[in-house]
């Protein structure tokens, strides 16, 4: 299996945040930007493995500035490392406001999606190729990710009751 391009997975979704998307400060709702998180993720991993996927887990979701009604979100996800079956996905969350232009980072977070046969089972996916520095930089820190995924996994799992 060759491995492909990290730009090759690259998906932005872009929505403007309206009533019904937002708490009562008038910012969205952490759950919808979950929703798009998941959303724009999924179709990034599709993208790389041309297969059915399943969301593995989240390893963090930080937010940090609010995204306010009436303003544009824009989520840009990118496949940043793959082990067998598994792809990190990194998502990188914006708004902007559409009246004078401006533009902040609002939220970021690696999810881990897990590529599926025909028959629902895990199945191999390309490695990566990362070629701009930003997915180089994602690229070389993404085994330690998942080393802490897996030893996070291990101590839950030691621990249930």
């Amino acid at each position: 299996m060759d491995a492909k391009p990290a730009r090759l997975s690259r998906t932005v979704l872009t929505e403007i945040i309206l009533p019904a998307d937002t708490n009562y400060h008038h910012t969205v709702f952490g759950g919808r930007v979950m929703q798009y998180i998941d959303k724009v993720a999924t179709i990034a991993s599709m993208r790389h493995s041309r297969r059915g996927v399943v969301t593995a887990s989240s390893d963090s979701l930080d937010f940090f500035a609010p995204v306010k009604l009436g303003e544009a979100i824009q989520l840009e996800a990118v496949v940043t490392w793959t082990h067998r079956s598994s792809m990190e996905v990194y998502v990188k969350v914006e708004s902007e406001n559409l009246l004078t232009g401006e533009k902040k980072t609002t939220a970021e977070s690696y999810l881990t999606f897990v590529a599926l046969d025909e028959k629902g089972q895990p199945t191999p996916v390309p490695a990566i190729i990362p070629e701009t520095d930003e997915e180089k930089r994602l690229f070389e820190t993404a085994a330690a990710r998942y080393e802490a995924r897996k030893q996070r996994k291990a101590e839950r799992m030691a621990h249930t009751f």
